[in-house]
């Protein structure tokens, strides 16, 4: 997805102009957009008009149009999104409040309006655009001097970073001029990647060369991260793979990928992560069931003792007509953020996400197990 234009008041009203270029972004904006927003595009519409004469003659047109979204329907497989609502911009062949459906598409950019651009939604259009946040597996494709950092989506491979630097010479009785220029080389590397790389979304790392280049790499990374202390570096060691590559060039990816080796490492998706998580509600719910809550009561409550460290919440409730059960959710999302703890949100369109529909679609593993929760919840009751 491609970020064209955002301009957010201080209230957070606004709008965002996007630009959706792959499937996965077409599941975005649906989740993006809301009852009473309004959304501008390009789009068709069959227009009638009359002549002098009084015969009334009709035509399609072509016409940017402003609607205020009433409902959307996606289809997954097409791809493509239809939006209906009344016209809200003004036009001299379409009556305002007249109905009318955009059709969305990829590589057909359009405009959202909102009243209030929340936490979730904002979140959203950050994770679409920024695709090193949407990769699952970077990789560091070198040779002496060159150096491609790409990162690799379900869709696409993006160079994100282009490493020349000129390594000189090695001279007969010195190699000092030799050695400041590979450190300076693979410094670059190592700068790169503690910039562009988000552990906790990246489950592989792949350094690819002819050569002993790829070792030399390794070890300076984790030589300085040793130095500087760098724990996020350090825990996700296990992450790095190194393999052999005819060449630093992107290209080299290719005959990279179908390693066996890499294969099996990136055998996981990041569906598996959901999944995990899911597992780990399930493990917890029987072992110890005080710090495995799920319903939007018990889960509010959890949260009002701040003992929420891991919550489970699919993209379905954020889609909710009613304004304020999405205010709802996102305050929720918010309120466990500030306290430290972990938000995992499930697409509804995976199993993962069905089955935590299942359990009213909000659940959540405790920091500190809870067992007056029933008895509080009793008393209420009583009171009431």
């Amino acid at each position: 997805m491609k970020l064209q234009k955002k301009v957010l008041e201080k209230d957070s009203s606004g709008y965002i102009r996007l630009l959706p270029e792959e499937n996965e972004d077409m599941w975005h904006v649906y989740n993006l957009i809301s009852k009473d927003d309004q959304i501008q595009a390009d789009t068709c519409r069959r227009v009638q008009a009359e002549s002098s004469t009084g015969s009334v003659t009709s035509q399609r047109m072509r016409l940017i149009l402003t609607i205020r979204v009433e409902s959307t329907d996606f289809d997954p497989q097409a791809c493509l999104l239809r939006i209906n609502g009344r016209v809200v911009s003004e036009c001299d062949v379409v009556k305002m409040g007249s109905y009318h459906t955009i059709d969305l598409e990829l590589h057909r950019a359009f405009t959202l309006y909102k009243p209030e651009w929340d936490v979730i939604a904002l979140q959203r259009v950050e994770d679409a655009c920024d695709v090193t946040k949407q990769a699952d597996v970077a990789a560091i494709v070198c040779q002496e001097g060159l150096a491609n950092i790409c990162f690799l989506t379900q869709h696409m491979t993006v160079v994100k970073q282009r490493i020349e630097t000129p390594i000189p010479r090695k001279r007969k009785g010195s190699v000092t001029n030799h050695e400041k220029g590979l450190q300076k080389f693979y410094d670059q590397i190592f700068q790169a990647i503690l910039r562009l790389f988000h552990f906790d979304i990246i489950k592989a790392v792949i350094i690819a060369s002819p050569g002993f280049v790829r070792e030399q790499v390794y070890q300076y990374i984790f030589d300085q991260a040793v130095k500087t202390d760098n724990k996020v570096l350090m825990e996700n060691r296990a992450k790095f793979v190194m393999i052999h590559s005819s060449s630093g060039h992107k290209h080299a990816l290719n005959e990279v990928m179908q390693d066996p080796t890499i294969q099996a490492k990136l055998a996981d998706t990041k569906a598996a992560f959901e999944v995990q998580a899911l597992e780990q509600f399930y493990e917890m719910l029987k072992a110890d069931p005080d710090r495995a809550f799920y319903g939007i009561k018990h889960v509010l409550m959890a949260n009002d003792y701040g003992a929420i460290g891991t919550l489970l919440v699919t993209d379905e409730l954020f889609r909710s007509a009613d304004i304020a059960t999405r205010r709802k959710y996102i305050n929720l999302v918010e309120s466990v953020q500030k306290t430290g703890g972990t938000v995992r949100v499930f697409s509804s369109m995976h199993v993962s996400g069905e089955q935590l529909n299942l359990l009213s679609g909000v659940a959540a593993i405790l920091t500190f197990p809870l067992p007056d929760i029933d008895l509080e919840e009793e008393e209420e009751a009583e009171n009431n």
